[in-house]
């Protein structure tokens, strides 16, 4: 079946929620009609699948009087402007306004939106290349104008997993800092732990609130808290043309490959259990977003078009023109690892279809990626 075939996207009710589907002999997917929101994904590797996204322990229809981005909440969306602007919805109207079907075919699937809080129009596209346990993951922004911030929000679930034993790593940063403030509400119930503004070199010391330090490195981790930390990732490299963000579950990796120009920073939301309130209740537990973006931190649209970080040569939104598309690109893939491959130390271009990924054990993997369609 040729790439221009149009079938009708197979859909139905999944965790509460209409849903398009792809099938594919690598991996099945689904993604909501409400927000886009992409999960379940079941990755098909050899011997066993796995599922590394994240469904809300709630169901939709619980919380109908919250915004859908909340009621829905599952695996990865695309955020525009990300966390919002002041007269709209959390994370713009493509988290929680509702997709129309474009295109699809056997490995592929196109989605459309037409915004309202911020004008643009907007076609997501997922695809699935053979012999590749991979979502490449495609978003063209048209008919914008203006200063925007922007992102991706995966969130992967460790909830099964002991505390410490998932590892979570990030490809080198430059800059890297806690949430400039209280990112748990005290009114509210919430707690966090770790310092608010503390600036840091390393994940695996992180300045607590308590004193001391802790290790980004390893989740679930600090039970009973909600915290967000940024890292700004180096610019690319002739021999690091990407950035990646891994996580190491039981025996298996996850990762993502991003172009640091398009997506200059990484977020990390570690939530355990730190908001009591509806729709949370405390049990959104061991759940850490991997969020890659161009924005300051979650503040919302207008902070990051007062550039904070301008000082620090950081920019927090891009400059969108109507009569220009804008195509942002991620890879989210996964693989299966040796039980003492430890964290992911290095992902590396092996050539043009496959990635190395390196373990801090020394141990070395090669996954077949097309790592240079983020470029």
């Amino acid at each position: 079946m040729s790439a221009t075939t149009m079938l009708k996207p197979a859909m139905q009710s999944i965790h509460g929620e209409p849903s398009f589907q792809l099938a594919t002999p690598e991996l099945d997917l689904a993604v909501t009609a409400r927000g886009g929101q992409l999960a379940p994904v079941v990755f098909h590797l050899p011997g066993r699948d796995v599922a590394p996204y994240s469904l809300a322990p709630w169901q939709p229809a619980e919380f109908s009087d919250i915004p859908p981005l909340l009621a829905v909440l599952r695996g990865d969306f695309f955020c525009l402007p990300f966390a919002g602007k002041a007269d709209g919805p959390p994370h713009g109207d493509p988290a929680n306004a509702t997709w129309s079907p474009v295109t699809a075919d056997a490995r592929s699937l196109t989605l459309a939106i037409q915004a309202t809080d911020s004008g643009a129009f907007i076609e997501k596209t997922l695809a699935v290349r053979p012999g590749h346990h991979a979502i490449y993951a495609e978003h063209r922004v048209a008919n914008l104008d203006g200063d925007y911030n922007y992102g991706t929000h995966p969130i992967i679930d460790l909830s099964g997993l002991a505390d410490g034993a998932g590892r979570v790593t990030i490809s080198p940063f430059h800059w890297a800092s806690v949430f400039p403030g209280p990112f748990a509400d005290p009114a509210l119930g919430e707690t966090q732990s770790l310092l608010e503004g503390a600036e840091f070199t390393d994940l695996r010391e992180v300045p607590l609130a308590a004193g001391g330090t802790t290790d980004l490195t390893r989740y679930p981790a600090r039970p009973g808290h909600e915290d967000l930390v940024m890292m700004v990732n180096a610019p690319a490299t002739p021999a690091q043309p990407f950035a990646w963000s891994a996580v190491v579950l039981d025996g298996w990796v996850w990762l993502s490959l991003k172009n640091p120009a398009d997506f200059p920073a990484t977020l990390f939301w570690m939530s355990n259990g730190g908001r009591p309130e509806p729709p949370w209740h405390g049990r959104h537990c061991g759940r850490i977003g991997i969020e890659e973006v161009c924005s300051y931190f979650c503040n919302g649209l207008e902070l990051s078009r007062s550039n904070p970080l301008a000082a620090c040569g950081i920019p927090t939104t891009r400059r969108f023109t109507h009569d220009k598309t804008v195509t942002l690109r991620v890879i989210h893939a996964v693989a299966l690892v040796p039980d003492d491959f430890g964290a992911v130390t290095q992902i590396t271009p092996s050539d043009g279809n496959s990635v190395a990924i390196l373990g801090d054990s020394g141990r070395l993997l090669t996954v077949p990626l097309n790592w240079n369609d983020v470029l």
